[in-house]
């Protein structure tokens, strides 16, 4: 039964991740197939390049809530599972950061979009907020002051992801109670390998940032697909 509830709570993830805000809005907003313009991809960073800030902004937020909605959805299947305490905690903690897992892993390769999609960043930081808002909240400030000052969204992206997995290992290692108690491991963990796959989908990103070729937030999408700048994917 935990089993078949553990597959329950990675298909729902996945296809709540899988959903296409940004192609829904962008068609919208700007009678436009996202995936055929500017990087091809579904995130904010195209949206806005195609639709504009309030499709952009809409587009954002609904990429986060399909994060969160994964996490707290899980995080309810798991909640009776057993009457012992502990491994309760241990069931909830592991079902939530596999739903987070996977809703990043809908919106990355969308069951709707033939696995096409985008790089997962406002969608992780969903499922974060779910967790442990206060690192996610901290890590998207960083994000956003960071890629909006440099005008390189991808940048704030890398920094922000690795600011909120330092935080919470920080929080779990000194026992630090910040606004709620300190994480579980498991968030720990949520976080980390979070990071390292923002940071392998943004790979590309960080070739151009090096060689000076990444474009810039604000930059008009060009008919022909060209390689990606887009992070909030």
């Amino acid at each position: 039964m935990t089993a078949l509830m553990f597959i329950g709570v990675v298909v729902i993830g996945y296809l709540l991740g899988s959903i296409p805000f940004g192609v829904i809005i962008s068609k919208r907003f700007a009678r436009t197939d996202l995936t055929e313009v500017g990087s091809g991809k579904t995130g904010m960073t195209n949206v806005l390049r195609v639709a504009g800030k309030k499709a952009a902004a809409a587009s954002l937020i609904l990429d986060i809530v399909k994060g969160t909605a994964a996490v707290l959805i899980a995080g309810a299947i798991f909640r009776e599972e057993t009457d012992t305490v502990a491994v309760v905690f241990t069931l909830n903690e592991i079902a939530k950061i596999l739903a987070g897992f996977a809703a990043i892993a809908g919106h990355n390769w969308s069951i709707f979009l033939k696995f096409k999609g985008g790089r997962g960043v406002a969608t992780f930081m969903g499922g974060l907020a779910a967790l442990y808002w206060p690192a996610a909240l901290i890590g998207a400030i960083f994000i956003f002051s960071i890629g909006f000052r440099t005008k390189y969204m991808s940048l704030g992206s890398i920094i922000g992801a690795v600011t909120a997995f330092i935080l919470l290992m920080s929080f779990y290692v000194l026992k630090i109670d910040f606004l709620q108690p300190y994480p579980p491991f498991e968030y720990v963990l949520y976080a980390m390998f979070g990071a390292i796959f923002i940071y392998i989908m943004h790979r590309d990103n960080i070739l151009r940032l090096f060689n000076g070729t990444e474009r810039k937030i604000g930059e008009k999408a060009k008919a022909k697909i060209s390689p990606s700048t887009d992070t909030y994917k």
